[in-house]
């Protein structure tokens, strides 16, 4: 493809995703199709000769946009956001045709130092002390990972150097909710801490972990030769947002000696307001602190931001040094690909400068008050229907709720509430997900996507009554 071949393409394609966002409330919110019906589209076996490039583009219509459920779309209620601001789109763009490698600073300059820049921007965005720095992962579940290896090594004393884990007198543990989300799960899991040594804790009614579960599972470990290493606490748990006391357990890290973590994939967005900034008070205390601009920000995924208080721990754990990777500058700048596990790292930064250009940090905060306000709006309706219940505390902006009809108790509620998910989902108007927490099936309306209105979550709330009137008794 030429430069002019490319050009004309482009403008085409331009057009084809700014008339997709125009048409997106029109489109099922949750993709119809059935396993098997995109990959029938296709030929099994990659063409012998290319063809010209326009010639397939009437599959993007026919094929993939039937296959996509629209994160996007204004009535999208569904896990947590994952906005993809047109801005972000373009930012992506100039990265492909840029087609930078970030290894080092050496083979790409403007990348790295990017980098610096927009990890600082959002440092100051969620009120972050300038004691920590950070770097772009690519997910939340990643920059765990990196955390917990981290703690690791700081509690063995850099044990990967000697026999490792294999060459430990004792066992080491890690703690979190119950509530935690299942990163963490896997992250302990593939640190190599066992799942004999991973204690998910109980919570109390608001779903936050219990500081006296905590003090009491640390003890119980101590006394049995084990040594405390990692404490995940969790702002915003998937399940209700619930917001673990992270003071308190900042506390018990520190008096054990455990790598403090904290976990504010959704609910750092939120940070940007000062007066939220409550949510994570003791947040100075963490060794780590993880949030996803790509899910409220609107910075298209993937885009994690990972802040820690001792960059040069992180490095010495995550580095390697073979020859052929060292480069003239390497004293004097910062080479990402020793702050993660990837060696090849894309040029995200750009998505963060022209977000939050496009936006400033007043934008940020509108957005993040306008779905507050709306989640308050969906959850009185909840409050004062008569028949439905609200199961937890809303602090950010998802609502944890069920449909209680008259008559009905125990597990006919729960299949009472999975039917009613089904049927919202089933009928493309709009999305949202089912979850279990503490044994109770409640559903779940997380707001977010930036196309969404005061009407988008006036039409959910009287689709639910709708569809909740018409499920069949029992």
């Amino acid at each position: 493809m030429t430069p002019d071949e490319f050009r004309a393409l482009g403008h085409q394609l331009i057009e084809w995703v700014a008339a997709y966002r125009e048409r997106l409330p029109t489109l099922p919110v949750l993709s119809p199709v059935q396993p098997g019906e995109v990959r029938r589209h296709f030929d099994p076996n990659p063409p012998e000769h290319g063809v010209p490039l326009a010639s397939v583009l009437p599959q993007l219509d026919e094929a993939i946009l039937p296959g996509i459920t629209h994160w996007n779309h204004p009535r999208f209620f569904a896990y947590f956001p994952s906005n993809s601001m047109l801005p972000s789109v373009l930012a992506d763009l100039v990265a492909a045709g840029l087609g930078a490698q970030g290894m080092s600073w050496q083979t790409r300059p403007a990348a790295t130092e990017l980098e610096e820049v927009a990890m600082e921007w959002l440092r100051q965005l969620v009120g972050l002390p300038p004691t920590f720095s950070g770097v772009i992962q690519d997910t939340a579940s990643t920059a765990t990972l990196v955390a917990l290896l981290c703690a690791r090594e700081r509690t063995t004393g850099h044990g990967q150097v000697r026999g490792g884990l294999q060459d430990e007198a004792a066992p080491l543990t890690v703690y979190a909710s119950e509530m935690a989300h299942s990163s963490i799960d896997k992250a302990a899991l593939l640190a190599g801490f066992g799942r004999e040594n991973l204690r998910l804790l109980p919570t109390d009614e608001a779903h936050a972990l219990r500081p006296d579960a905590l003090e009491e599972a640390l003890r119980r470990d101590v006394a049995a030769g084990k040594r405390p290493c990692a404490i995940v606490a969790t702002v915003g748990t998937t399940g209700t947002t619930a917001l673990d006391p992270v003071p308190h357990i900042g506390e018990l890290a520190r008096a054990h000696g455990a790598w403090l973590h904290v976990d504010a994939a959704l609910a750092g967005t939120a940070m940007a307001c000062p007066e939220l900034r409550w949510m994570w008070d003791g947040v100075d205390q963490a060794d780590s602190v993880v949030w996803n601009p790509h899910k409220w920000l609107g910075i298209g995924f993937d885009c994690t931001a990972y802040h820690v208080r001792d960059p040069d721990h992180l490095v010495r754990v995550m580095s390697t040094d073979p020859s052929y990777l060292r480069t003239a500058q390497d004293g004097a700048v910062k080479n990402y690909r020793n702050w993660g596990i990837a060696l090849g790292r894309r040029f995200r930064a750009l998505k963060v400068w022209f977000v939050l250009s496009a936006m400033g940090v007043e934008g940020v905060r509108a957005e993040v008050r306008r779905h507050l306000a709306l989640a308050q709006a969906f959850a009185r309706k909840v409050d004062t229907t008569p028949g439905w219940e609200r199961l937890a505390p809303v602090p950010l902006q998802t609502v944890a709720f069920r449909h209680r009809p008259p008559g009905l108790e125990g597990k006919a509620v729960d299949a009472h509430n999975l039917a009613l998910a089904g049927a919202i989902n089933a009928s493309g108007r709009a999305y949202l997900t089912p979850a279990v927490v503490k044994g109770v099936q409640l559903l779940r309306v997380s707001v977010g996507a930036t196309a969404t209105t005061a009407d988008d979550v006036a039409a959910l709330w009287a689709q639910l009554v709708e569809e909740a009137a018409a499920l069949p008794p029992g």
